[in-house]
């Protein structure tokens, strides 16, 4: 059992990352389990969690009150949220169960990103919550997770589009926050291509930024917003929630694109993580909505949720969260100006599935470049310090590092790409060599 409650409990003092109540940094390596609750019994529940569990991840995304009919269909056990259809008339019996996973879930060293309803529920005219009623659920399900280990994500897959739908929202957040006295931060999950900051950046209950780049496997007009929120001010951490599914349709054109496959879902991560998000979500299309032969699926679901718990991507993510772990943490920052450009921008730094992203630390001990294929490249090291630089590549399909070797810090250093011409995705790691860094990817 954690000695604490597995949850990020504070913002950095510069504003872009979480920490935990001992002021450790809170590494966000997020799961995509929004039918948990709604779907799946206690054995089924507790096989999903150790399985993640040992993935390394670090928080579970899943709602209360689910999207597939998830006020007219019961659960495992055969019980409705609500009486009536009621926010006012909560069930205990089937909140009951949500108690028993929240709770395996922190006794496994996971945090739930707790959604107190999905959109469906608050985002139509007819939707069973209005400004009136919001807050006093919002109290109610704030008080009874007081003493979890969560993260309160508001909002759930649609956009802020009218006066009634952000004063449900705020509404909500008021009664959050009475009901756990202010122990769990909170954010909002927005629609797809959308972020947090559109709706709510300055509201005092967002704690920080969430989007939903979404089901698209090019960086250009999605991944790329991710700096955008980190670069708003007042600044505040910022995180993808939703990037790509494996096993998704790409773009939702199943007969004109095809399923994703890992290397999409590891494009996204390093994008995102590299362009300045704290953190990151990862997500199976058939482990979202616990799909199983037999249930009627959405989008074309490939395999059951419980093959698609060990697809190649999901136990990939663990590489990155290493990877950053064996360096300066929270003084990392984006900077895609260690990318020599090319004449044509579109080769370097690139554009859809083919762009480069670089990150370092801000006192330049060491430099990331994420390379999606395999294209040469040079690097500025005028922001890295060290007169000599120990340079690796990083497997993000392995989590292995080779060791390049010791390089003299010229202005400008030329590097070759092992896998010249072929979609295959490395990490150039730069190391100040007299920082004696570990090997990339392992703890000193």
């Amino acid at each position: 059992m954690p000695t604490s409650l597995p949850q990020p409990q504070a913002i950095s003092d510069n504003g872009r990352y979480l920490l935990d109540a001992g002021g450790r940094p809170f590494f966000w390596l997020g799961d995509t389990a929004w039918e948990l609750f709604h779907r799946l019994t206690r054995e089924d529940a507790l096989h999903y969690l150790e399985r993640r569990a040992a993935q390394g991840y670090t928080v579970i995304q899943a709602v209360a009150l689910a999207e597939l009919q998830g006020l007219e269909s019961p659960n495992a056990y055969g019980h409705l949220p609500l009486a009536d259809r009621d926010p006012a008339r909560p069930n205990d019996d089937y909140f009951a169960h949500v108690d028993w996973v929240v709770t395996q879930a922190n006794r496994l060293g996971l945090c739930i990103a707790l959604l107190p309803t999905w959109a469906c529920h608050w985002h139509p005219e007819n939707a069973v919550f209005t400004p009136e009623n919001a807050e006093a659920y919002g109290e109610w399900i704030g008080r009874r997770y007081r003493s979890a280990g969560i993260v309160w994500v508001l909002g759930g897959d649609k956009a802020v589009e009218t006066d009634r739908h952000r004063a449900i929202i705020r509404a909500m957040a008021r009664g959050v926050r009475q009901g756990d006295g202010g122990a769990h931060l909170m954010t909002f999950h927005p629609g797809g291509g959308l972020g947090s900051a559109e709706s709510f950046h300055d509201e005092p209950w967002l704690d920080f930024n969430m989007r939903q780049n979404g089901h698209v496997a090019e960086y250009t007009g999605r991944y790329d917003k991710t700096r955008r929120d980190y670069d708003r001010e007042p600044v505040k951490p910022v995180i993808d929630a939703e990037p790509i599914y494996e096993d998704h349709p790409v773009s939702f054109d199943a007969h004109g694109r095809g399923h994703s496959l890992a290397v999409d879902t590891r494009r996204a991560l390093y994008w995102d993580l590299f362009s300045g998000a704290f953190g990151h979500t990862y997500g199976h299309h058939s482990v979202w909505q616990m799909w199983e032969p037999g249930r009627a699926g959405i989008n074309l679901p490939v395999m059951s949720w419980r093959d698609a718990l060990d697809q190649p991507g999901a136990a990939q993510m663990r590489h990155a969260r290493a990877l950053l772990e064996s360096r300066p943490f929270l003084t990392r920052i984006p900077d895609d100006t260690l990318i020599v450009p090319h004449d044509h921008a579109t080769v370097l730094p690139g554009a859809g599935l083919y762009r480069f992203a670089a990150t370092r630390d801000s006192a330049g001990s060491y430099a990331m470049i994420y390379a999606p294929a395999g294209r040469n490249f040079h690097v500025r090291t005028e922001n890295l310090t060290g007169e000599r630089l120990k340079a690796w590549w990083f497997h993000p399909r392995t989590g292995e590092s080779t060791l390049i070797g010791l390089i003299d810090r010229w202005e400008e250093l030329a590097f070759r790409h092992p896998e010249e011409g072929e979609m295959i995705d490395l990490v150039l790691v730069l190391d100040d060599a007299s920082r004696n860094f570990p090997k990339p990817g392992t703890l000193s």
